[in-house]
Order: structure tokens, then sequence, then C-alpha cells
């Protein structure tokens, strides 16, 4: 009889994995190991579901905020690169759960990976486990043509198949090996989106913020707004349109930040932070201007009529106002030299 820890996401394929390894005759209990991460979208339900559907299972969470600042520095070079950045976030997963499984005593990793997951292949993951010391102890049970079928082995599953073979790579796939083995489907790890870095253009923010010194996790998490404005040199400018954005960027202004938002109620408010004392008075009047033009075209109005602006600066009590005209278009704005637009083509879903 051997323990079984679970490198567990919360995913539907991450719960699917777990319960067919803990299914086999020779597993005597699992573990749950979660780990969090900047990139990840976390939920509150997380533990309730454990509750539900592993009862009395211990589940440890542990964070990588440091890890996965050094991750992507080493991998990101001058662009992004979705492969090369989930290998090493694969790595830096199994280095964690390796001092885990010790402290434990659990035999086995199981994971809910699939097989040219992210253009990863088997060869790599071979290799990776074995430059680890994990050769044969990496369960992957995703990985078999039938994953219902139970195997002889436990270690069976650390096996990986040469070439292409049949997985469960597809939604429905996995709903109905869910369904099968009683797992509810409801997802409230939103796991087919959790990974920010898989949407793209968000990748590409994170490498322009990394390459910068000194980012903190408050700038990391700006880059979950659609409207993010890099304009050079050193300066951010984040727009939030609905409610729920201008909660977010509300929790997210520091002392030093600028505050800009239209005189109107129910409009854009917008966050400027640049290295406010290392700007002369011109800068920081462009910057304020530019930060007031950008609020002045997502409040939708005619590029030709002058629009109110109010802005004050979070440490500061006093509010000034600036009449400007908007861009014509938000086309204009990307045309502008020193501003660098990186757009999400699916923005990830802000969170607290």
């Amino acid at each position: 009889m051997v323990k079984v820890l679970s490198l567990f996401s919360g995913s539907l394929a991450s719960r699917v994995a777990t319960r067919l390894v803990e299914r086999h005759e020779e597993v005597e209990s699992v573990c749950l190991l979660h780990f969090r991460s900047p990139f990840a979208k976390e939920s509150e339900d997380l533990r309730q579901l454990v509750r539900e559907e592993w009862p009395g299972t211990p589940l440890r969470t542990q964070s990588l905020k440091r890890e996965y600042q050094h991750l992507i520095d080493s991998t990101c070079g001058d662009s992004f690169n979705l492969s090369r950045t989930c290998l090493s976030c694969r790595r830096l997963l199994l280095t964690r759960a390796i001092r885990y499984m010790h402290r434990v005593g659990a035999k086995f990793l199981v994971t809910g990976e699939l097989p040219g997951q992210h253009g990863i292949g088997t060869s790599v993951l071979a290799d990776m486990s074995e430059s680890l010391a994990l050769a044969g102890r990496v369960l992957r049970p995703l990985f078999s043509s039938d994953p219902m079928r139970m195997p002889e082995s436990v270690s069976s599953w650390a096996k990986l198949p040469n070439g292409r073979t049949r997985h469960a790579s597809t939604i429905r796939e996995l709903f109905d090996l869910a369904s099968r083995l009683g797992i509810k489907l409801r997802d409230p790890m939103t796991s087919l989106n959790r990974c920010k870095l898989t949407f793209p253009g968000f990748g590409d923010r994170v490498s322009h913020l990394f390459h910068e010194t000194g980012f903190t996790l408050n700038e990391l998490r700006l880059l979950d707004f659609p409207l993010y404005y890099e304009v050079c040199p050193n300066t951010k400018i984040v727009v939030a349109l609905d409610e729920q954005e201008k909660r977010e960027l509300q929790n997210l202004l520091l002392p030093q930040d600028l505050r800009v938002y239209p005189a109107t109620p129910h409009g854009p408010m917008t966050l400027a932070r640049t290295h406010w004392d290392d700007r002369d008075e011109l800068e920081k009047e462009d910057v304020i201007r530019l930060a007031a033009r950008i609020t002045a075209t997502h409040l939708g109005c005619g590029p030709e009529t002058p629009i109110p602006i109010y802005y004050r600066f979070e440490n500061q009590n006093e509010r000034l106002l600036v009449n400007v005209l908007p861009f014509t278009s938000c086309s204009e704005i990307a045309l502008l030299d020193g501003v660098e637009v990186v757009p999400l083509e699916s923005p990830p879903v802000l969170v607290a």
C-alpha cells in the first residue's frame, strides 16, 4: 500500500486524475497540494470543493509568488513564449512538490497533465522527471488510452507513451470521465482559463513588466485590465470602465499615484503611475494631460468637444481640473510616440 500526493489545481482534469489514482487498490491514501500563483485565478470555493469531494483528505496550499518572478525572468528573454514558460512552471511545481512528498511520506505524485498540452511532448516530460529524480514516480492517468481501465500496478501510470495516443484531451471526454467517477461538473476554479498567461497578449505584458527593476505584485495585478498603456519612459496608464473594474482599480491605487476621472458621473476612472519625483514640471504636465485625454476618449464623447477632467494625487486632498480634447479614436492613442498598447484578445477575469 502506498501514499500518493496530488498536484491539485482544482481543475476538472486534476480532480479526475486524482480520483482515478485514489480508486486503485494499491493506494492507501491521497494528500492534496495546491499552489497559489499570481498568474492563476483563485477561488474561495476550493476548500469547500475538497470537503465535498474528498472529505477528511488533507489539503495543503502554498504560495509561489517569489519563485514565479525568477521563472519569468529566466524564460521570457526578448519575447514571451508560452511553451517555454509552461515547461519551466512544471519544473518549478515538481521541485516544490518533491519537498512535500518527503514530508508526508508519499511515494508517487499524480498530476492532471495531458499529452501535448501547450506544445510539451512526452519526451520532454520524461527528461524532466529524470533530471529531478522523479522517474517512475509521476503518475499521469490521463495519458492512458483508456483512463477508466485500472492498471495492474499504480506505477503503470508513470509510463509515458511514445508518439501520439488517445487521451482525455477534450472537455467532452473529461466531462464523461467525471460523470462516470461521480465528480460534479461544476468548476469553481474556472479551470479552462485559470492561468492568465494562456490569454493572448497577457504573457507579453508580463514579459515587459519583468524586464523592469523593482516591480511589485501590485503592478502585476494592473496587467489584468484590458485598457493598459505603457508610456516611455516608465509610465503606466490604466483605465477602468465598469463598476467592477473601478472597484479593483481603487484597491490598487498607491499614495503616489494620480487618479483621473471625468466630471460626469459613471465615467471611467484612470490610474497614472510614474516616477513623479524624477520628472520636471513640464514632464509631469505631459503625463497628466495624456492620462486626461485617454480618460476623455473612453468617455465616448465627440473628439471636437473639450471635456472637463478631474485629477488628484492619492496622497493629496487637492483636486484639480483640466479641459482636454479626446483622441479621435483608441487607434490614435496606439499611434502616439512612446505609447505602447499590448492588447488582450480575451482579458482575464479580475479577481480580488
